[in-house]
Formats: C-alpha cells, sequence, structure tokens
C-alpha cells in the first residue's frame, strides 16, 4: 500500500506502509517515477504538521477581539504557524533531497523545486511561496508581523497546510507512467 494523506473532519492524517520507492521501468514497459523517502522522517514532518494545525484552529475558532486581546494566543500562533511551515519546508527538502532533484536557492525555491516535479499544483505554489515569505517574516522580521494580519491569515489561510499535506501526499503515492523524454525528438 502507497502512502496516503486523507482530510477528514478530524483533520489530515497520514497513512504510510512503505518506506522507499525506486525509479525503474514497470512490467508494462513504461518509466515509471516513484518517489523516494525515508518513511519515518515524512511521518515526523507530517506529525509536526498536523499538531500545530490543531493548535492554530483552536486558535482560528476564536473571535478577532478576543485573540487581538491575548498575547499569549498571538505568541502561540505565530509559534505554531513557524513549526507548521518549517515542518513543511523540512519535508520538502527531505524529498528534494532523495530524489536529487536541483537545490532550492531558498525557502521560496523549495517549493517551486518540487512543483517542477509535480508535487503540486501550478495554481498552488504562489500561495506556498507566500507561506515561506511568511514564516521568514515571523522569525527574522517578526517585530513587523501585525496582530490582525496574523489573525486574518489564521482566518483565511490555514487551509492551506491540509492542501500542502493532500498534494504531498498525492506525490508520494505518484507512480507517473511515462514513455520516452519527448526533449530528444
Amino acid at each position: 500500500m502507497k502512502p496516503s494523506v486523507s482530510i477528514s473532519r478530524r483533520g489530515p492524517s497520514l497513512n504510510t506502509s512503505t518506506s522507499r520507492h525506486s525509479t525503474g521501468i514497470t512490467s508494462r514497459g513504461c518509466w515509471a517515477l516513484a518517489v523516494a523517502y525515508d518513511e519515518e522522517r515524512v511521518r515526523r514532518f507530517i506529525s509536526e504538521i498536523l499538531k500545530a494545525r490543531a493548535r492554530l484552529a483552536e486558535l482560528q475558532a476564536l473571535p478577532q477581539e478576543e485573540f487581538l486581546q491575548d498575547h499569549h494566543k498571538i505568541g502561540s500562533a505565530k509559534y505554531h504557524f513557524i513549526v507548521a511551515i518549517e515542518a513543511a519546508i523540512d519535508l520538502c527538502h527531505h524529498l528534494i533531497s532523495k530524489n536529487r532533484f536541483r537545490a532550492p536557492e531558498d525557502y521560496a525555491d523549495t517549493f517551486r523545486v518540487l512543483g517542477e516535479a509535480r508535487a503540486f499544483s501550478p495554481d498552488f505554489i504562489p500561495q506556498l511561496i507566500q507561506m515561506a515569505k511568511f514564516r521568514n517574516r515571523l522569525v527574522h522580521l517578526y517585530w513587523e508581523v501585525d496582530d490582525a494580519e496574523l489573525y486574518r491569515i489564521l482566518r483565511e489561510n490555514l487551509s492551506d497546510l491540509d492542501r500542502f499535506l493532500a498534494e504531498v501526499g498525492r506525490f508520494l503515492s505518484l507512480a507517473l507512467e511515462q514513455g520516452p523524454s519527448r526533449e530528444a525528438e
């Protein structure tokens, strides 16, 4: 059984039962691209994303006034966004390394690299890039992050983590059957 991420009312969850895939020729003679990865590392990264996402969902449910008046809740949201986004980036770095994709230039480029490998839908990559930039602001320019903006992102963009998990899950279970490269033609 191949790994997959499913999303239910309880949130995303990971189901894996295989630890490594390889690239080769299928029984039908077509090239198959399978994704190499370390199952335990992938589980750990996804677990961190899920835990942080669950805590962010609790904060998301708060009325804006209650959230903005409590510096502990604001700090908690910032921390859990950092953890979730950092784990997503670490997961991407792991997949890039294991599959010998090109080295990313920065965190935002990490998502571009996996986009080139078809891990993410082209329309989702700009959102992932914004996620990486938001993480950088939280870590390096924290004094510039407005609390109202943080609440807006919490309310409007938390589902990006669900989509990230769904698309990574699809990629991990992907077996692209391809013919010879058309670039040679």
